[in-house]
């Protein structure tokens, strides 16, 4: 009995696709069929069938937009009497508006879940947006879109695919992107306060764990990276507004009508200024993990340098981020030169970093390219302090004789460059190392008062005016003339030509050598043209493996054929002998 029961209440709850037409249907035709309305929302989960969800949204979202208006003009504060409170319009009203809220959270949920076929999501995202444009009297809807994102970014999924559709049909509107930055300010201002009010315990929100809390920094990450910058955007031609009522389309009207388009155009691009600048100020305050760290690193200069209100706001980021060391350091370079160069701030330890940051290692870094470039414009200035120069050039030419062949080009232009720019360091090329005596050291001394083997020059100093590079001299220019590499080797000796014809020559562009590797070497090797090809066979058969000149005191000539000849015999002879005794035995 009881099998025959579930039977027959599960034939009564089954619904098709037809019941749910007839549902929404009745609820667009009927003023009666009221109470479908909360029938067709229970239908917007995630895990409902495909068709059903369309049907659902096809039904409501016409109906809604009918009546947006009333919705929006009845004013949610309290009642004062009970006659208002038992007033059936007004409790109709807010029973209204409650299925309304319930029917846009559905919405999003659908809109933000990785359940959701793409075309179910696609017409989620439509109705969300029409709401927003259509929100209270036509203006936009600003409550509903911030509830959009919020969620969207606490989703616990990446936005990438997301994004992806949603970008390009909807960025292009000024203001979708003018609310994207106001919604993105109170989502990231709130991590902030949570952050300080738990006493430093580097976490942006409560209940969720590490990994939720690093996907949703992401995703507001890639939010902020998707949206055009103001400089991509021409405003007077790409000039579209979702809502053309909004505020910043009453900006546009007034100003087009009174005095000039052009002064409409400056105060949108101020209000939008002014909105980013927000945003990502307060992005940047919170803990980022290290990957956005560093993509935020690379893209700052061309993505918030050129667009922020007051670039010398982020003075204090770029320059925690310089004093990391390493990686971290080469990747906030450009914008804290950017900085330097044309907003005048001011770093006084800024060519002591960079002295710090040439190691072995820079020249294997994925970003190495950009950092040569920067190197190289650092050093540009002729008031540069001639010891400042001095070991630039000391270090990066110790540096040469233990990086690859790629990276001994880029040092090797870079000196050329120098030396081309401060003449007063001229004289590091022809001057002998060990005129100065140092009475630690247990070397030699020669009969010129020098010592065998010894530099003055302190590679291990990160100060550069305590390196003693003034005392030294650029003998491994000389040693990387014997380079093993034929590209290196070629390339000093045309150093060496450049430097005594000076008035024939320019600087060389450090931008070609910057990103070179094996593969770049090999190539420009293969495809150069020689004039005298290797030969597989000796031309002179050789006598010995080395030249006498090689190893003085030594002597490889072999030993006369004659003399081989008896030398074998005598051993062949004394090898018979031991055999034929051991056989005796």
């Amino acid at each position: 009995m009881s099998s025959l029961k579930r039977q027959k209440k599960q034939k009564k709850t089954a619904v098709s696709l037809d019941d749910v037409k007839d549902l929404g249907t009745d609820l667009l035709t009927s003023t009666t069929s009221i109470n479908n309305l909360p029938r067709l929302i229970a239908f917007l989960s995630p895990s409902s069938p495909s068709e059903f969800i369309v049907e659902a949204v096809l039904a409501l979202q016409p109906f809604f937009v009918t009546i947006l208006p009333e919705i929006y003009s009845y004013s949610r504060k309290k009642r004062d009497s009970e006659k208002e409170e038992s007033d059936p319009e007004v409790v109709y009203k807010e029973w209204i508006r409650s299925r309304f809220d319930d029917f846009v959270d559905s919405l999003i949920k659908i809109a933000v879940s990785e359940e959701t076929d793409r075309g179910v999501r696609d017409v989620a995202v439509d109705a969300i947006m029409d709401f927003v444009k259509l929100g209270k009297g036509g203006v936009f809807q600003s409550d509903i879109y911030y509830r959009f994102i919020n969620s969207l970014i606490h989703s616990g999924s990446s936005v990438e695919s997301f994004l992806s559709n949603f970008a390009p049909n909807y960025f292009k509107y000024l203001d979708v992107c003018y609310y994207t930055y106001i919604s993105l300010f109170k989502i990231t201002e709130k991590g902030v306060t949570i952050k300080i009010a738990e006493k430093g315990i580097m976490t942006s929100y409560k209940d969720n764990s590490e990994l939720r809390r690093e996907i949703s920094i992401h995703n507001v990450y890639k939010i902020l990276s998707q949206i055009p910058s103001l400089e991509s955007r021409d405003l007077k031609s790409d000039y579209a507004m979702w809502n053309e009522t909004g505020s910043l389309s009453k900006v546009k009207e007034q100003k087009s009508k009174d005095i000039k388009v052009q002064a409409s155009t400056k105060l949108i691009t101020k209000r939008m200024k002014s909105k980013f600048t927000k945003a990502w100020t307060s992005f940047l305050r919170i803990r980022l993990p290290v990957d956005v760290y560093k993509e935020v690193l690379v893209t700052i200069h061309q993505i918030v340098i050129p667009n922020i209100s007051n670039p010398v706001i982020l003075c204090d980021f770029l320059k925690s981020s310089y004093d990391m060391g390493g990686v971290i350091s080469v990747m906030s370079l450009s914008g804290l030169f950017i900085l330097m160069t044309e907003h005048s701030l001011e770093y006084p330890n800024y060519y002591i970093k960079l002295y710090a940051l040439m190691t072995p290692d820079i020249f294997m870094a994925k970003y190495r390219a950009r950092f040569f470039q920067l190197l190289d414009i650092s050093l540009k200035s002729t008031y540069l302090p001639a010891y400042l120069a001095a070991a630039f050039a000391k270090k990066m030419s110790r540096l040469a004789l233990s990086v690859p062949p790629s990276g001994a080009l880029v040092i090797i232009a870079i000196i050329h460059n120098l030396l081309r720019r401060h003449p007063s360091i001229n004289f590091l090329v022809d001057k002998v190392v060990g005129c100065e005596i140092d009475t630690s050291s247990e070397s030699v001394q020669h009969s010129n008062g020098g010592l065998d083997g010894f530099d003055p020059f302190k590679i291990e100093e990160e100060d550069p005016v305590k390196s003693d590079a003034m005392r030294s001299s650029l003998w491994e220019i000389e040693t990387l003339s014997h380079h093993y590499c034929p590209a290196v080797s070629r390339f000093v000796a045309s150093l060496e030509n450049d430097l005594t014809v000076r008035n024939k020559t320019t600087e060389i562009t450090v931008t070609d050598f910057a990103s070179g590797s094996y593969s770049t070497i090999f190539g420009e090797e293969v495809r150069r043209r020689i004039k005298q090809v290797p030969l597989a066979f000796y031309k002179v058969t050789p006598t010995s493996l080395f030249s006498e000149s090689d190893f003085a005191g030594w002597s490889f000539v072999g030993q006369p054929d004659d003399e081989k000849k008896r030398t074998f015999e005598a051993d062949s002879s004394e090898n018979t002998d031991v055999k034929r005794r051991k056989t005796i035995c």
